[in-house]
């Protein structure tokens, strides 16, 4: 379903019951909170049975109230202020063990990102890097980190690699002038996305660039402009977002474009050990 929750609603608003209306005037008013209660707490709130929200959510064409929550939470999250943030986590998480909570969701996040990426489009990624003239790889504010490791990495494994930094707004377009047909630009967002990041990767499209999106899920805006697109879990903790499985799927990428490239590999990183044994990098040292 391609349509967000509001429009469904609005669409479909005329044929409610009583309770029907209960429900659909709680979650446009009140979708950030609605986004991760219970069918149960959901209907004790608005005072209907948990029965008439399960319904509520078949009639509108989702797969039982858990398709209905997760359009809800795909909506919601690259709306929602860091204070919304807060305040919801406060609610969903277990305050006596954050560590299981965190922990267990992220591995939740990995397990999903497993069973639901494409995997013609991963391959169709790697061939893509691997051919690449040169590979632009961009990630703003938070995706930063990520960018950072996936550059550091395929740096090892690939010539002409440009980690692309914001610093300002112009000099990201400087950094890419002269990307074009045969170039590949790898961009990396989730919720909040970064308006710096889409247009950046709108010019890299416009250049003639094959563009490949790292993002959350279909109705991402990456989504909309990439040629590849490759889709990981990221969900809401406090007032940040998990990137485990997004981290998870740079690792396989760089896994998978270096299993290509086993002769030269070796070769690159005897030359490597030999220049981190000369400069002392790594410390040699017990503790």
């Amino acid at each position: 379903m391609g349509k967000d929750i509001l429009t469904v609603i609005g669409e479909e608003s005329k044929s409610f019951s009583k309770g029907q209306r209960l429900i659909a005037r709680y979650i446009t008013e009140n979708y950030d909170k609605a986004a991760f209660m219970t069918a149960g707490k959901l209907g004790k709130t608005v005072g209907v049975s948990e029965s008439t929200v399960v319904r509520f959510a078949t009639e509108l064409g989702y797969d039982g109230y858990p398709g209905m929550r997760k359009a809800m939470q795909e909506m919601v999250r690259s709306r929602l202020t860091s204070v919304q943030r807060i305040a919801i986590a406060k609610d969903m998480q277990d305050g006596s063990n954050v560590l299981k909570s965190v922990m267990g969701s992220d591995v939740e996040k990995l397990q999903n990102t497993l069973e639901e990426l494409d995997r013609d489009s991963f391959e169709a990624a790697v061939s893509a890097i691997e051919n690449a003239e040169n590979l632009y790889i961009v990630g703003m504010r938070s995706s930063t980190a990520l960018a950072s490791f996936c550059g550091f990495y395929m740096n090892m494994i690939k010539e002409r690699v440009r980690l692309i930094h914001d610093t300002t707004a112009n000099e990201v377009y400087e950094q890419m002038m002269h990307i074009g047909p045969g170039d590949v630009y790898v961009g990396i967002s989730f919720p909040r996305y970064s308006s710096s990041s889409l247009k950046a990767m709108k010019f890299a499209k416009s250049r003639g660039a094959t563009v490949i999106a790292l993002t959350d899920n279909g109705n991402s805006p990456f989504a909309a402009v990439a040629d590849i697109k490759l889709y990981a879990k990221s969900d809401m903790v406090s007032f940040l977002d998990s990137l485990v499985a997004p981290l998870s799927v740079i690792n396989a990428l760089i896994v998978a474009v270096a299993a290509r490239k086993q002769e030269s590999l070796a070769q690159t990183f005897g030359y490597l050990e030999s220049l981190w044994s000369e400069y002392e990098v790594f410390t040699t040292e017990k503790g």
